[in-house]
């Protein structure tokens, strides 16, 4: 049994004003999982997971499964957009990190069964119970451009459920 492959990480939390903020994450894999999935954790508790495939292709072309946006910025960020019903989280991660942290997982699982006719699994979102959370919604939370969905024409579209609220 391999071990579960954690990295401490730095995102950029982009937000309506015109500064962006540090924070940082946590990033996660378990090779034990058949589904693949890599979660997301953010420091208010909330712990963001979906298949590691969507963080993959994310890196080379827009994609949308459900409540989780990714696509690449330029040739050294990738953005991760969360959807809840507390508003949108937006994430600007440095694509060398998520390549590095993808490459430690697909190390781990080369021994494992291949993905050839898994189905993707939608993205889920969850509160973590060992750290402390206010019953108030986090303020810092953005919201969506008025571009639209207008603005990823050329986005890769697949439909998934709703994330579970926490």
């Amino acid at each position: 049994m391999f071990p579960v492959i954690e990295e401490h990480a730095r995102a950029r939390l982009i937000t309506d004003g015109p500064l962006t903020r540090p924070v940082p994450v946590n990033l996660r894999y378990d090779p034990a999982d058949e589904r693949r999935t890599v979660h997301i954790g953010l420091p208010d508790g909330t712990d963001w997971s979906f298949g590691r495939d969507l963080l993959e292709r994310g890196l080379r072309t827009p994609i949308e499964r459900g409540a989780v946006r990714v696509w690449p910025c330029g040739r050294t960020q990738l953005i991760v957009e969360l959807h809840s019903t507390d508003g949108v989280e937006v994430f600007q991660f440095e694509i060398r990190t998520l390549i590095r942290f993808l490459a430690r997982t697909r190390t781990q699982t080369s021994a494992a069964a291949p993905d050839a006719g898994r189905t993707p699994q939608p993205p889920s979102r969850t509160t973590r119970t060992d750290t402390p959370r206010t019953s108030r919604p986090d303020t810092s939370r953005t919201t969506r451009p008025d571009k639209g969905a207008e603005q990823e024409e050329g986005a890769t579209q697949e439909t998934g459920a709703q994330p579970a609220h926490g």
